[in-house]
């Protein structure tokens, strides 16, 4: 079983905010004393972080859930509520996050030490010695803490390799990984030997040195999610020349031109702009017998494709993995190619796409939604009416009545009684019943 995870759905929370504390001063010799009712300490926050030293997501299969540690409770003698630390989630570079309900993408992490906080932790409530004014120097309202940010998150890894080595199965991608590097990827005489990505890091005999990526092999209507598909096809996004490995001996039965072109119809078809990128064609298996005269018909062939005479010719470099005849000026070649070509990120992809701005009439949030339900009980729900309710605290009656006017400011009571709401008809928010009064 494969040990590499390069796509997860995982789900954070972070920590809520202390509740404020109602409290006051009893000193023996300090008379009306006042409010003394600290406030809460703030929620701890969740933040991915790179670590170079992942090149999976392997961490993330049995655990799904984080949770960000909650502030402290506000204290009398106007002592305030510790706030949590931040909970740091270590990621491997290349990682793309994404916010499942929304679809946004949230980060591209890919710099070691790079930091995104993808939930953040809720403020500390106030406690009573934040409201005392003039005409009420003793109240007895306190918040509760503020809920901490909950998302569910798509994470994807996306390898990042500086060369990409594409082709069909068994044409010899991984024996040329495993000559030009330290990296030992699985080889054998079958499809699809190679199910994850492999990386080794490549040095050139002019001292130049890159990272090389062996991708799972590539057949027709990969691009679909035939074969390895998407699973391959997403690492190679990042990198920047792309080495399309054919057997030109034909082993396999295949036509080398026709694996050519059906491999470039599938990137094609996944994303246009990876046939923007510089392609070196690596003619392997030179060795075999009917090699030669099938790269003589592959050359000419590929004449056939350029738009004009003056259209510069796509590289070819013949090679034989297993003799290492044309290795080096393989790698010389790819060597130069990298030094005049920038980097590919995500983020650049999405600042690149034209921008389509819709202008258009929207009702105004009212920040709430007031429905019925069949047994004729009255449901409100709305993510800013149900963060004030959960920051109120309903063991004392001034904050009860601080609540019930915040409603009326938002103007649910009159709504309410707009829709036929009379006394003693009962309403829901969240898992709490309230009898409406007139």
């Amino acid at each position: 079983m494969s040990m590499f995870l390069d796509q997860v759905t995982i789900s954070v929370k972070a920590g809520n905010g202390g509740n404020g504390m109602v409290a006051f001063r009893r000193e023996k010799y300090v008379p009306d004393g006042g409010p003394a009712g600290g406030d809460g300490g703030k929620g701890g926050s969740l933040i991915f972080i790179v670590d170079e030293g992942l090149r999976t997501l392997m961490d993330f299969r049995f655990n799904r859930h984080y949770k960000g540690e909650d502030g402290e409770h506000g204290m009398s003698k106007s002592m305030h509520g510790r706030g949590a630390g931040d909970t740091f989630i270590k990621v491997p570079p290349g990682t793309v996050v994404r916010d499942v309900d929304t679809g946004i993408v949230l980060g591209d992490l890919i710099h070691e030490g790079q930091r995104l906080t993808v939930a953040k932790g809720g403020r500390g409530g106030r406690g009573n010695i934040r409201f005392a004014t003039p005409r009420n120097p003793a109240p007895e309202v306190a918040e509760n803490g503020e809920p901490g940010e909950e998302r569910n998150l798509e994470l994807e890894l996306k390898v990042l390799a500086d060369v990409g080595l594409v082709g069909f199965p068994s044409v010899g991608k991984s024996t040329l990984l495993s000559i030009v590097s330290a990296a030992r990827p699985k080889i054998g005489a079958y499809h699809f030997t190679t199910l994850v990505p492999n990386l080794g890091m490549v040095q050139t005999t002019q001292g130049k040195s890159f990272v090389m990526a062996d991708l799972p092999g590539l057949i027709e209507g990969a691009s679909q999610g035939v074969g390895l598909g998407i699973q391959f096809l997403r690492h190679i996004e990042r990198t920047r020349v792309i080495l399309h490995v054919i057997d030109m001996s034909g082993s396999e039965g295949r036509d080398p031109y026709e694996d050519y072109v059906t491999i470039n119809k599938e990137l094609e078809s996944y994303d246009l702009r990876l046939l923007e990128r510089p392609q070196l064609i690596v003619a392997n298996k030179m060795d075999m017998p009917e090699a030669e005269e099938n790269l003589k018909a592959f050359k000419k062939k590929l004449q056939s494709l350029k738009e004009d005479e003056y259209e510069d010719d796509i590289q070819i470099f013949p090679i034989s993995a297993i003799s290492h005849k044309g290795i080096n000026n393989l790698l010389n070649a790819t060597a130069d190619v990298l030094e005049t070509t920038s980097e590919f990120h995500l983020e650049e992809l999405e600042q690149e796409q034209e921008e389509v701005v819709l202008y258009k009439h929207t009702a105004e949030d009212k920040g709430y939604k007031i429905t019925r339900d069949p047994d004729a009980t009255w449901v409100i729900s709305g993510d800013k009416l149900e963060k004030l309710f959960k920051m109120t605290n309903f063991d004392h009656d001034e904050s009860i009545r601080r609540f019930a006017r915040q409603l009326r400011a938002m103007g649910i009571d009159e709504e309410l009684r707009e829709r036929g709401a009379v006394d003693g008809d009962t309403v829901r928010i969240l898992k709490y019943e309230f009898e409406f009064v007139e």
